[in-house]
């Protein structure tokens, strides 16, 4: 009798238990899983597209307000031929209070596109006022090559800290004309 039990106990741990619901049910899960794992890849993907055409978008933009300050402190200097200076401070850029009319170089202090602060000043090397600015951004450039012929130098730069926008002021004349002698009239 024991052998009869054990014979049924045996028959209904092999046979499926009928609860009413499909085995196919599992598939279904599956198929949700990879669906959602395919939408996050493509949503990964699409983040870093989005992200490359942002950093893109600010290296252009760098491009622009660090010639608009160079462009800036030319306009500054070249404003008095007869006694050229490089300005001081950004603020001599935006409000320049040498002649009787107040002269706008620069329409405002922009901000660095990468960091958002202010950019790092660079001082002309007899310190005599600031010759450029540049980015404080330790990221590397994507761009590395098609610059405009004053920017060709940042085709070498690691960082973007390399991109220094600096007006160069031209050598001063020291050539004196040649001294022409005066004639002398022969007394009478």
């Amino acid at each position: 009798m024991t052998s009869r039990v054990a014979r049924r106990a045996l028959r209904a741990m092999a046979a499926p238990m009928l609860t009413g619901k499909s085995t196919q049910s599992g598939f279904t899960y599956l198929f949700v899983l990879m669906l959602i794992a395919l939408i996050g890849m493509g949503l990964a993907a699409a983040g870093t597209l989005w992200s490359t055409d942002v950093k893109r978008a600010r290296e252009v933009e760098l491009l622009f307000i660090g010639d608009q300050y160079r462009q800036a402190i030319r306009s500054y200097y070249e404003l008095e031929p007869n006694q050229p200076r490089l300005p001081q401070s950004i603020d001599d850029l935006l409000e320049d209070h040498r002649r009787p009319t107040i002269v706008r170089h620069l329409r405002r202090a922009y901000r660095d596109p990468f960091t958002g602060e202010a950019f790092a000043l660079i001082l002309a090397p007899n310190s005599q006022g600031i010759s450029g600015v540049h980015s404080q951004s330790s990221g590397r450039p994507f761009k590395i090559a098609g610059f405009s012929a004053v920017d060709k130098a940042f085709a070498e730069a690691v960082t973007y800290a390399d991109w220094q926008f600096v007006f160069v002021p031209p050598a001063p004349d020291n050539a004196c004309p040649a001294a022409t002698p005066t004639p002398t009239v022969p007394a009478p």
